[in-house]
């Protein structure tokens, strides 16, 4: 009977094993791509391309400027003002005429007999009696729809022509990258298009890193209950179980780091101006992301860094889990190596899993902290300008799995020596 239940007991462990490698497998290819669309949605919101933008403020107010051309009334709203400078403007005009006349009439007898029959029939006092007259003629011209339209037209290219001039070269050869590979139009299509695809994917990723722990921890618990010690094909699932938390742990993100302007608006000459999403800082990384940051450093400090760091996240903890089948098959002595016993009993305090896990917590609090306190004081609510800020950081998938593996890691001595070993196979 005991022996028909350990074997129901190892079948279920065995099938809950392959269920935690598709699980692991799903989770680090959905880790894997959402990474990918989390930094491709942090550059296409990046705040280069909004608010630091003058091409994006160019596109806000042109808008503005021709609405308010659209609604300008050029002549009614200062028609006596108008009036007056049409008035000095034909009064000038008239004395030059008359004066560049008298000019040319000048110095020849044709030109004096010309002089002499304008002065006879015409008065210059006359026909500057009669500018109010003529400045009120233009501006009735000027009132019509039609010319009103022409003048709005004119002053609507003059705008865009000095619109034109105004430009910025920016170097967008990522956002073309991100269009091309999303499939997509524009960066508002891309925007939404990725935003979904992240809500989706994270909502996915969370669901099955649960699974994943939890399916863990049964195994483990199952393993623990009892007094007889556990067969080496139980003992083997359990070490495959530690692996595969340890690999998903370190290749996936554990933590995001996101800052950004949530919402800026103020109004201009009656206008809303609004500029959302606006990323300033955005990373998301992995142990080994880290990893290989630091070890393609030129800095020599940060190459030893990353070497301790992968020594103690990794390595340590590999070493650990072979020495520990070694020990308990006792393959080649290996039970009175010096080595092995460190590492299957000494070494979980120099493995530094657990602290790394507290590291990690540690960083995410004070960065937490930091952002938003420094952060937040760019918020304002005031009638001109509404500045909303954002702090997206947030402990990824990744940090739990390494989580749980840190402490399932702890309890494997213990399930090694429980009990009378078996026999070496």
């Amino acid at each position: 009977m005991e022996a028909k239940s350990a074997r129901l007991k190892f079948i279920l462990s065995v099938m809950i094993f392959m269920v935690l490698a598709g699980l692991c497998h799903q989770i680090i290819s959905n880790s894997v791509e959402n990474q990918q669309n989390k930094q491709d949605s942090a550059e296409v919101n990046h705040i280069k391309y909004g608010l630091f933008s003058l091409n994006k403020w160019k596109e806000q107010l042109s808008g503005i400027i021709a609405d308010e051309i659209n609604h300008l009334n050029l002549i009614h709203a200062n028609e006596l003002q108008l009036k007056k400078h049409v008035e000095a403007q034909l009064g000038g005009l008239i004395d030059q005429v008359d004066k560049k006349i008298r000019e040319k009439n000048k110095g020849s007898a044709k030109g004096w007999v010309k002089q002499s029959f304008i002065d006879a029939f015409v008065d210059i006092k006359d026909i500057k009696d009669g500018i109010p007259e003529y400045a009120d003629a233009i501006i009735a011209e000027l009132s019509k729809a039609q010319t009103e339209r022409q003048l709005k037209s004119i002053v609507k290219k003059r705008i865009d022509d000095y619109l034109d001039k105004t430009f910025e070269v920016q170097d967008t050869s990522k956002l073309d990258h991100i269009l091309q590979e999303t499939k997509t139009p524009d960066i508002e299509s891309a925007r939404s298009k990725l935003s979904q695809e992240i809500a989706e994917r994270q909502r996915v990723l969370f669901l099955e890193t649960g699974l994943l722990i939890s399916l863990s921890m049964i195994l483990f618990i199952m393993a623990g209950l009892g007094r007889k010690a556990l067969s080496g094909p139980q003992y083997v699932v359990l070490l495959m179980t530690l692996v595969l938390l340890l690999l998903a742990g370190v290749t996936t993100p554990m933590i995001d780091m996101e800052v950004k302007i949530s919402e800026l608006r103020l109004m201009l000459m009656g206008h809303p101006v609004s500029f959302v999403n606006q990323v300033l800082y955005f990373q998301t990384k992995s142990v080994l992301d880290v990893f290989w940051i630091m070890i393609t450093n030129e800095a020599l400090q940060m190459k030893v860094v990353g070497l301790l760091m992968i020594t103690f996240s990794i390595i340590f903890p590999l070493s650990k889990m072979l020495s520990s089948l070694f020990y308990y098959y006792n393959f080649r002595t290996a039970r009175t190596s010096r080595w092995v016993h460190f590492f299957v009993f000494k070494s979980g305090k120099w493995s530094m899993a657990d602290v790394l896990v507290v590291v990690i917590f540690m960083a995410y609090i004070g960065f937490n902290g930091i952002i938003t306190s420094q952060f937040g004081h760019l918020n304002t609510a005031d009638q001109e300008v509404v500045i909303l800020t954002t702090n997206g950081t947030s402990l990824q998938p990744g940090f739990y799995i390494f989580l749980t593996y840190a402490m399932l890691a702890m309890f494997l001595p213990g399930l090694l020596t429980k009990g009378s070993q078996p026999s070496p196979a």
